[in-house]
């Protein structure tokens, strides 16, 4: 019975880590305290490293998976400003609906990737290149007004590919 309340306590938190791992997590904490108590400083890495004959990797690895998961939502920031605290969320959103954009670039890498290729180029050169009708003519050996049509049956179309 003690044995499964021990491994509850240590296997079920948030992130499964495994038991040597914790174990020599435990072995470090052990090893800094008496260090301090001893020689009033910390202890550095190379001692720890030799003194528990273990890999600068699993030193790091068994002190990370000993903190605390910090969540998005509860991380915090203060503001310079105003010395006011925002969560780290509010500091980085851009106040759009970020899924909504997403959502829409897909749509429309989809509809463009449904184009043949002269309609594709099109599309590009003038939404994403900017270029403007006449550049888009040279470019591809036609009249602005070819374009200018092109472009017209291109946007109808996939805007009907939309609505259906």
């Amino acid at each position: 019975m003690i044995g499964e309340i021990k491994r509850y306590i240590r296997d079920d938190g948030q992130i499964k880590v495994s038991r040597s791992i914790k174990e020599l997590g435990v072995k470090i904490k052990e090893l800094e305290k008496e260090y301090i108590c001893k020689k009033g400083r910390e202890i550095k890495e190379e001692e720890l490293e030799k003194e528990l004959r273990v890999s600068k990797e699993d030193i790091v690895l068994a002190k990370e998976a000993g903190n605390n998961i910090e969540s998005f939502e509860n991380a915090t920031y203060t503001n310079s400003k105003d010395g006011k605290n925002i969560s780290l969320i509010e500091k980085i959103s851009t106040g759009k609906n970020e899924e909504e954009l997403i959502t829409n670039k897909l749509v429309v890498n989809e509809l463009i990737n449904s184009l043949e290729n002269k309609e594709k180029e099109i599309i590009l050169l003038r939404f994403y290149k900017e270029k403007t009708q006449s550049q888009v003519a040279k470019i591809l050996g036609i009249t602005q007004v070819q374009v200018s049509r092109i472009e017209r049956k291109i946007l109808n179309n996939m805007k009907m590919k939309l609505s259906s």
